[in-house]
């Protein structure tokens, strides 16, 4: 009941927090199973498994997490296993050997488990070496008969940091673990080392790994012109493909490339002064579809904007906290800070609120406003995003929409980009496993 309860309050929270995504296939994996997951955002990764699977999971923490008085309460009563690092204390290192053995116990009884091999959260664009628990783990499960398989696990934030930014959680090839076994002891640290490198490998496929976060921009900017020059939505899925094609470009073709990369530079800081992307250019204003345009975001306003209106008075406050919280913050843990903020105050916000409304005017005003604040919550913040979107918007129309010459321009420019970096996907295309081709894998958007 506990673990229900927590999974459901932190997926909602965590939803409304950012604007999540899953790639996964529609049926769960089943029997023993090792989630391993990517660690760029401390503790927002491991929640983000409530939302991935219904199954009860059994974490794996650091064990100065344990210590902490709310988050340690909550791992106790998630069941969670403590991981004690080298850097934290390394006289407590022997005590690992019994977390191992609840892992494994975990995996032999058909569970489910969850841990990030790279042992650190981390803002490097790439994987950190993987440690080796998470094989041996597999492995002493597996020599006990149990059928373990390994699921990578994907974890790419837009921003990680900022709120209601998107993030893509997606869901790898499972590794069946009974095949790395060895065949007799002396075989067991070539086959933990295999499997290590094996589950690195699953992991790269459902990442980015970048060179360095200056390639993000720009790999950005390619997949907008491929999702023009094809004439189709952007795919979020694709990114790590031209990260890949990235970097076989830049090796191989340093001139070319720098060429190609300088023009994309200077194409995306004209889009960034006009404040639009290039499916904008496509776009034709004609009289009608602008005037249902107006219309129908003048009704928004005039009906939503005095809702929106109480909902800004109501909650600015609990709105700010968290930012107040987590500025100070080192980057790893700034989500941390500010999701967990966000998180006790709405909840204390909410209270507060019902508990005013029933001193003040009574148990039935106090029950109304204590029903009434979370939708009028959730329907601020989407009149807030909302409300953005048609600024953009209109901001876009009166730039592009009324200067002809500019919009030609940049239309010109943009084809010519979206053409090359056609010409290059065609080259690199057969190089890149899987293909630049979106990939044939359920989405689960509300899972």
């Amino acid at each position: 009941m506990f673990y229900s309860i927590v999974r459901a309050v932190v997926a909602l929270a965590l939803r409304l927090f950012y604007r999540v995504k899953v790639n996964a296939p529609v049926t769960e994996p089943e029997g023993p199973v090792m989630f391993v997951g990517n660690h760029p955002n401390g503790l927002i990764d491991p929640a983000l498994v409530f939302i991935l699977t219904r199954r009860q999971v059994t974490f794996l923490a650091k064990e100065p997490l344990f210590r902490l008085p709310v988050i340690g309460w909550l791992l106790k009563g998630l069941g969670a296993l403590p991981v004690y690092r080298k850097q934290d204390d390394p006289s407590q290192m022997g005590k690992n050997e019994g977390t191992l053995d609840a892992a494994r116990g975990a995996l032999v009884q058909g569970r489910a488990i969850t841990l990030f091999p790279e042992g650190k959260s981390h803002s490097e664009p790439s994987l950190a070496e993987l440690k080796t628990g998470a094989a041996r783990i597999a492995l002493g499960a597996a020599k006990q008969g149990a059928p373990v398989r390994i699921v990578p696990v994907g974890l790419t934030y837009a921003d990680k940091n900022l709120f209601r930014s998107e993030v893509l959680i997606e869901m790898g090839e499972p590794i069946e673990v009974r095949d790395f076994l060895p065949a007799d002891a002396a075989g067991e640290g070539e086959s933990v080392r295999t499997l290590t490198e094996r589950i690195a490998g699953g992991l790269k496929s459902v990442t980015l790994n970048l060179e360095q976060w200056e390639d993000l921009p720009l790999i950005r900017l390619a997949e907008q012109l491929y999702a023009f020059r094809q004439k189709e939505a952007v795919d979020p899925e694709r990114l790590r493909h031209w990260a890949r094609g990235l970097q076989l470009f830049r090796s191989e073709q340093p001139e070319r490339f720098a060429r190609v990369r300088g023009d994309m530079v200077s194409f995306q800081r004209r889009l960034e002064l006009v404040r639009a992307d290039p499916t904008d250019l496509a776009l034709e204003y004609r009289p009608g579809p602008v005037l249902r345009f107006a219309l129908k975001n003048l009704a928004l306003v005039g009906l939503g904007m005095p809702l929106f209106a109480v909902g800004l008075g109501l909650f600015y406050v609990p709105y700010l906290f968290p930012r107040w919280a987590s500025r100070k913050a080192e980057l790893d843990v700034q989500a941390t800070v500010k999701f967990l903020a966000a998180l006790v105050t709405a909840l204390a916000w909410w209270v507060g609120l019902t508990a005013g409304a029933w001193l003040w005017r009574g148990p039935g005003l106090g029950i109304t406003v204590g029903q009434l604040v979370p939708p009028l919550a959730i329907f601020t913040l989407y009149f807030s995003e909302r409300w953005q979107v048609v600024l953009r918007d209109v901001s876009v129309f009166f730039t592009l929409g009324s200067r002809a010459r500019l919009k030609a321009l940049l239309l010109h420019e943009g084809e010519r980009l979206a053409e090359e970096v056609e010409r290059l996907a065609g080259e690199y295309q057969p190089r890149l496993e899987p293909p630049v081709a979106p990939l044939s894998v359920a989405v689960v958007a509300g899972r």
